[in-house]
Formats: C-alpha cells, sequence, structure tokens
C-alpha cells in the first residue's frame, strides 16, 4: 500500500517476558506486536481512548498468523515493525516482524485488524479522518 519504510518500535526483553530457562514465551511476542501496532497508531496522532470515547470504536484484531523462526532470550534488545498491507473499510491487514539488534529475524506474522463497535461488538467502518492517515 505504501513504499515508506516500516514503523519500528524498540523493546527490552525482561524477566516477566521469559520462561523458566531465559527463553521468551511465546505469548509475549503477541504483547510486543501489540505495543508496536499501538505506538504506531499513537505517531499518526490517533489517540486510540479518545476515538472509543468519541465514536464507541475501537481496535481489535481478528486473525494472525505468526512464523516462530528464532527465540528471543533474556535482556535482548528487540524492533518490533509495522507495515500496512491492506486496507478494507472496516480492517487493516498488517506485516509485522520482530527482530533482534544484530538483524536476525525472530518472528514474521500477518495481523488483521477490525474496527469494531464496541456496544454492539461488530464490525465499523473506519472513520475517514483515520483511514486516511493510512
Amino acid at each position: 500500500m505504501s513504499s515508506t519504510a516500516p514503523f519500528a518500535w524498540p523493546i527490552r526483553v525482561y524477566w516477566e517476558d521469559t520462561d523458566a530457562g531465559g527463553v521468551v514465551y511465546h505469548a509475549s511476542y503477541l504483547r510486543f506486536m501489540e505495543r508496536a501496532r499501538s505506538e504506531w497508531l499513537r505517531a499518526l496522532g490517533v489517540d486510540q481512548f479518545a476515538l472509543k470515547q468519541a465514536t464507541g470504536l475501537a481496535f481489535m484484531v481478528r486473525g494472525m498468523q505468526i512464523d516462530f523462526l528464532k527465540p528471543a532470550l533474556l535482556d535482548d534488545e528487540l524492533q518490533a515493525t509495522v507495515a500496512v498491507m491492506e486496507r478494507r473499510a472496516a480492517s487493516i491487514l498488517f506485516d509485522q516482524t520482530i527482530t533482534r539488534a544484530d538483524g536476525t529475524c525472530l518472528i514474521r506474522a500477518s495481523v488483521r485488524v477490525a474496527c469494531v463497535d464496541i456496544h454492539q461488538m461488530r464490525p465499523a467502518p473506519i472513520p475517514p479522518d483515520v483511514a486516511r492517515l493510512f
């Protein structure tokens, strides 16, 4: 959709992100990717709480495909990226990666996020003023 570089967000691996062996627990990667998408929206000027309060809309994960390529370890410096691959009326498809500081790709994911009316829990069009940002 765009030829611009993906948005990148730095992450440090802490004890709380790992299992007893100091290896990042698989669910921690979901939090890392969520933070990167939230910071991407923030960088675009979208306040998710204000959007929810004003419109009753929120972005929710609809589906994910994740390839776990290599493990991250305690104290690793990582980078989570966000790139828009497709935008539909009520959803966005993201390509996301998590890489180690040395450039090693650890995770590749496709994430579909839907815009949802939180009162009806049904898909809703992304507001035009938000959609035009991406």
